[in-house]
Formats: structure tokens, sequence, C-alpha cells
């Protein structure tokens, strides 16, 4: 089986980095990042990843907005989104699963735990 490719979207370069490891190491993905909404958006057409991490609070342009514009590309369109968000009020979540994101993980995130998540989330079996 091929292995998985994550792209990670964050602004945060602490936390982009930590979730590489933690991907690479526990999940034997293949994980690229961006830095921006706009990166990410070329990025995910370049490289046609199985699943996007996509940070919600960003600079410039934020994580739905990336997401908008994700779904707006038929190219990338059908790429699973998981969002990342220290914001866990239920309201909220809500209204990202509206969106049409495949799933939310909430900040902090967990590196023992975050391979799981993103399995269940996807339903990817190992």
């Amino acid at each position: 089986m091929a292995t998985k490719k994550i792209l990670v979207i964050d602004d945060d370069d602490g936390v982009r980095e930590i979730i590489q490891f933690s991907l690479e190491a526990a999940g034997g993905w293949d994980v690229s990042t961006a830095h921006s909404g706009s990166e990410g958006l070329v990025k995910a057409e370049v490289e046609q990843p199985n699943a996007i991490l996509l940070d919600v609070m960003m600079p410039d342009m934020d994580g739905a907005e990336t997401f908008r514009q994700l779904q707006a590309n038929t190219v990338i369109q059908h790429i699973p989104t998981i969002l990342l968000t220290a914001k866990a009020k239920l309201s909220e979540l809500q209204e990202f699963t509206s969106l049409g994101v495949a799933g939310v993980i909430t900040k902090p995130i967990k590196a023992q735990e975050l391979v799981e998540q993103i399995r269940t989330i996807l339903c990817w079996q190992e």
C-alpha cells in the first residue's frame, strides 16, 4: 500500500514541526508543510495529498477561507480536510463541520494521539 501523504497548513513554525515529526514517526506518512493558506492551496494542487490538516487561526487567509478556496478548486476539492483549532466551543465546531470538513482536531495537539485521531476521522486502516 502506498504511503499516505499529508499536507499541514499552519502559520506556527513550532506547531508545524511537531505535527510533521509526529505524523512521520508515528504514522509513517509523508508530510509536507505550508505556512499560509495561499501556499497551502498551491502545494495541495501540486502534491495532491491524501489529506490536509488546516489551522483555523492564521493571518491573511484564515482556515475557513482557505477551506472555501480548496472547495472551489475542482482539482483539489476531493481531498479530505481536517481543521486544527484551539476553539473548542461546540457551536464553533458545528459551524466548521457544516462547512464540509472531514473533521476537527482541537489544540493543544497531543502528538501520540494525533495519528489515531486522523485515522479515525478518515477511516484509514494501519
